[in-house]
Parts: structure tokens; C-alpha cells; sequence
């Protein structure tokens, strides 16, 4: 965890429940605190639960009952990246700057600056349709930096990729990680994916948060390190009891 980390929770779940108006039961009783600079790895069961949390922290739902503590300023990257097909990757980057009082020229220089953050350089006129599904996540990623969020939410942005662009994407993801000091919340399908990348591994499912892991070891981390194992199978120990 890098060293800027501060103790104090940025996100709290206290006896959080959300029930949709045709009764239909999403999360029930949810207790759970995310430091702030932590990487939180949600994984669980389709229908589990995993999806309405991250729609919790987000802002896309509100909680019925309980009590939700989370900052203001938050920005989601989707699985697709959401990109805008009309807009260039530079003005991709930029779209979220737009109408805060900044000059052009500052906006371009921030868009520039996480353009070359996320190894982008070259491709700034491309159109989406012209990029590979990697670049995409990665003008994604950009985007949401590029606004400074408190909290960046990620939503299985590696699921559709191949395995050597989701490894190079991973090193991307940590490094941004430890210089930014970013809070990251991110859904993951993977169980293995999640303690390569997290400080902490939510298991959610049968619409509750059930267990928290703690996961404390160096990056980076793979199938050929010992106590990287010894967590993914006491994760799935959990996750399929």
C-alpha cells in the first residue's frame, strides 16, 4: 500500500439495505469500511450483490435503509469504457473538464498530462472505433483521472480483454495506483484478479458483504508466488462455502 495512505475510512457501509420498488431485494444489511488510498476488490456471484454496491459508492442508486458515508466527488470507468464513438481520444480525456472555469489550454494540458499517464501518447486524434479494446480502457481510466476524483470506481474493466493486454493493463493500474494515492473500488470476475491487485478483497453474496480480507504482499503478484496462492485459496474457501 504506498506509503501516503491515512487510516481514516473514505467509504462506510453501516447496516446498508436496498430493496427496488417492486420489492426486489439487492442488498441486505451491509457492513463495510474502505481506508481511504486502499485498492477494494469486490467479487462475488452474478445476482450477488457485487453490482448494486458499486451502484451504492456511485451514486447511481440510493441506499432504502442504513447509512452510506462516501466523498462527493467520484468518477466510474465501465467495462467498455463508455467512450463517446464521435469524440477523438484527447477530447475523450477532456470531456469532464469542460464547464469547470478552466482555460483551453489547461484543459488540453491536463488531458495531455493522464494521456501520457495512461501510455496513450500518439493515439490523442484517434477515434474509438480506431483503437484496440486495451486503448480503450485505457482512454477510459484517463478520462476519470483526469476530473481528480476522491474515489475511482472501476467496473470489470479487464473481463473482455485478452491475457497479455489485461497483464499490461494490471502493471498500468498499480502504477497509477501507488503515484496517485487513489481510492479504487473495483469489480472483479476473478478471484485470482482480485489479490492481484488488491489491498483488501470484498466477498459479496446472497446480497450481503460477507466476509473482508485484508491482503498485505508485494507487487507484483502471481501464480508462481506462494503466499499469492495461499490467499486466492483461502478467498475461495470463503466464496464457495
Amino acid at each position: 500500500m504506498p506509503k501516503n495512505i491515512v487510516s481514516n475510512n473514505i467509504i462506510s457501509f453501516n447496516n446498508v439495505s436496498k430493496t427496488y420498488d417492486d420489492r426486489d431485494v439487492a442488498l441486505v444489511g451491509a457492513y463495510c469500511s474502505i481506508p481511504q488510498g486502499a485498492f477494494a476488490c469486490i467479487i462475488g456471484p452474478s445476482g450477488g450483490g457485487k453490482s448494486t454496491v458499486l451502484k451504492l459508492i456511485a451514486g447511481i442508486t440510493d441506499a432504502t435503509s442504513g447509512t452510506l458515508s462516501k466523498p462527493k466527488h467520484i468518477a466510474m470507468v465501465f467495462q467498455d469504457g463508455a467512450l463517446m464513438p464521435w469524440l477523438s481520444v484527447l477530447e475523450n480525456i477532456s470531456f469532464g473538464l469542460h464547464g469547470k472555469g478552466l482555460s483551453m489550454a489547461r484543459i488540453r494540458s491536463i488531458a495531455m498530462k493522464y494521456s501520457k499517464m495512461m501510455g496513450l501518447q500518439g493515439l490523442e486524434a484517434k477515434l474509438p472505433r480506431e483503437l484496440s479494446g486495451g486503448e480503450r480502457g485505457r482512454v477510459g481510466i484517463a478520462r476519470a483521472l483526469a476530473v481528480n476524483p476522491h474515489v475511482l470506481l472501476l467496473d470489470e474493466p479487464f473481463s473482455a480483454l485478452d491475457p497479455k493486454t489485461t497483464d499490461e493493463l494490471y502493471k498500468d493500474i498499480i502504477k497509477i495506483w501507488k503515484e496517485t494515492g487513489k481510492t479504487i473500488v473495483m469489480v472483479s470476475h476473478s478471484i485470482e484478479e482480485a489479490v492481484a491487485l488488491g489491498t483488501m478483497v470484498l466477498v459479496v453474496k446472497e446480497r450481503a458483504i460477507k466476509k473482508v480480507f485484508e491482503i498485505d504482499l508485494p507487487y507484483p503478484r502471481h501464480e508462481h508466488i506462494l503466499p499469492y496462492m495461499r490467499e486466492v485459496r483461502h478467498i475461495k474457501r470463503e466464496f464457495f462455502k
